[in-house]
């Protein structure tokens, strides 16, 4: 990837995550560089649909609802299907507590909706 799509990559996910003005690419390419597509996303050791699973079961847990949004969405770019999603947030009532499982379930709703009437 040469400078100009990486830069291009990076502002494209400091739309979703927003950062200061004055440190908004390098926060970007720090995103790229660690996470995607160059980061802990492109291991072979996980399909990117297991990967997202995890992911969501993770920042329902740490109640994350602005990133949680995006992986819902992402999950369902990645193959997981509405089903398999709300599953592992149920799952999340027991190892992450009620309150963090009914703030992911009022999330994906919001994001199938979305989807739905995109």
């Amino acid at each position: 990837m040469n400078e100009d799509e990486k830069l291009k990559m990076a502002r494209a996910f400091t739309d979703q995550l927003p950062a200061p003005e004055e440190i908004r690419d390098d926060w970007g390419k720090f995103i790229i560089d660690t996470v995607l597509p160059e980061g802990v996303w492109s291991r072979p050791g996980l399909p990117k649909r297991d990967r997202s699973l995890i992911t969501i079961a993770a920042l329902c847990a740490l109640y994350r609802p602005n990133e949680l949004r995006l992986h819902v969405g992402r999950g369902l770019h990645n193959g997981l299907s509405r089903q398999e999603i709300s599953e592992v947030i149920m799952h999340m009532a027991i190892y992450g507590g009620f309150p963090v499982a009914v703030e992911g379930m009022a999330i994906a709703r919001e994001v199938f909706d979305e989807t739905e009437n995109a």
